[in-house]
């Protein structure tokens, strides 16, 4: 039986190497997408063989948006995260198609990352919802401030990041502390300032 060593001198920055995976994960998954676009426009399938190819769409479709979370993060952690910055309302980011999350109040426009902001946001009240077994949460905007309600108290350290259950609410929580906001826990209130 042979026995590798540990290598030796510097080790590469971690941050930079799951950049640069995910970046070179894309490739192949892209290829995959097409693929399976290609055989739904094709209109030769059958139903179930439709069906199939449809879950391998939407399944790819998560891929991607969880390597661009993961290369995101890798980004913040590594010191390397340059936003693309752009006006956004608050009230608008806030807001999300999922029928779980619900934003009400009034909006302020704020220059950020919309498609990251937006993300972190619904991947904070989704957390909420899931971890705290109810069947929705709502965001209450006040221009820059927003309050998220309930967070219970199951569903706090999920939400905060402290305890590493949902891939989601960590990248949100860094995304957010990277554009210079802050989040914190106030009874059953998530206050997220912007």
């Amino acid at each position: 039986m042979r026995v590798f060593a540990a290598p030796s001198g510097p080790v590469p920055d971690f941050a930079r190497a799951v950049s640069l995976a995910c970046h070179d994960l894309r490739t192949p998954l892209a290829t995959v997408s097409g693929f399976t676009k290609t055989l739904a426009r094709g209109g030769s399938l059958d139903d179930n063989s439709s069906r199939y190819v449809e879950m391998i769409d939407v399944a790819a479709q998560q891929l991607a948006a969880l390597l661009d979370e993961l290369g995101r993060l890798a980004r913040i952690e590594g010191g390397r995260y340059d936003p693309v910055l752009a006006a956004a309302d608050t009230l608008a980011l806030a807001s999300s198609p999922d029928e779980r999350v619900s934003a009400t109040g009034e909006g302020a426009t704020i220059e950020t990352d919309p498609p990251a902001l937006q993300r972190a946001l619904e991947a904070l009240a989704l957390a909420a919802a899931r971890y705290g077994g109810v069947d929705d949460v709502v965001w209450s905007v006040r221009g820059r401030e927003l309050e998220l309600r309930p967070v219970t108290a199951e569903a706090a350290p999920v939400v905060l990041g402290d305890d590493p259950k949902d891939f989601g609410a960590l990248v949100g929580r860094r995304v957010i502390e990277a554009l210079g906001g802050s989040v914190e826990l106030d009874g059953e209130a998530l206050r997220v300032r912007l």
